[in-house]
């Protein structure tokens, strides 16, 4: 059996600034698009992608691909948003038992009322209070990350099997 190799003090002190800060940046986000748009982080990054998707419409697998969430997660929040009336499920005109996800007016509304404020509060806590250098620094350790993740075939993941 191979031995533990522990992380050392400098090692669990970047783990650990990661984990709270990742935790933190997470919770303040989402407290602020629930408190000013009414929307969830997820409700957000839903919507993002739609609006971002031509004509405001994608396939759930491809949703389901961009968002790195499975099946059964991505239908029971779309389920949800459908009944708040910000997206809408389609049948597809090239796949007859397949569907669409489209955003609905409502939906595209609030994505561009939000989206402002998101940025606003994204450069508050974070993008504003980083110099150049550590910008370039954080993105190239998320991209150092997530070459790994693929590598070891994380970056498919579960959200591949998205329908």
């Amino acid at each position: 059996m191979d031995e533990v190799r522990w992380l050392d003090e400098r090692e669990q002190r970047a783990w650990r600034a990661l984990m709270v800060m990742q935790d933190g940046l997470s919770e303040f986000l989402d407290r602020r698009l629930r408190t000013r748009c009414g929307l969830s982080g997820a409700d957000y990054d839903v919507l993002a992608h739609l609006s971002e998707a031509s004509e405001g419409r994608l396939r759930p697998f491809e949703l389901g691909r961009l968002l790195r969430w499975e099946k059964s997660r991505l239908s029971q929040h779309l389920g949800r948003m459908e009944k708040r009336d910000l997206v809408t499920r389609e049948p597809c005109a090239t796949d007859q038992r397949g569907a669409v996800v489209a955003l609905t007016e409502r939906g595209r509304v609030l994505i561009e009322a939000a989206a402002p404020q998101h940025l606003g509060d994204v450069r508050e806590v974070l993008v504003d209070h980083l110099s150049p250098d550590e910008l370039e620094t954080l993105a190239a350790i998320g991209d150092t990350v997530r070459a790994r993740l693929a590598a070891l075939g994380q970056a498919s993941g579960p959200a591949a099997s998205a329908g």
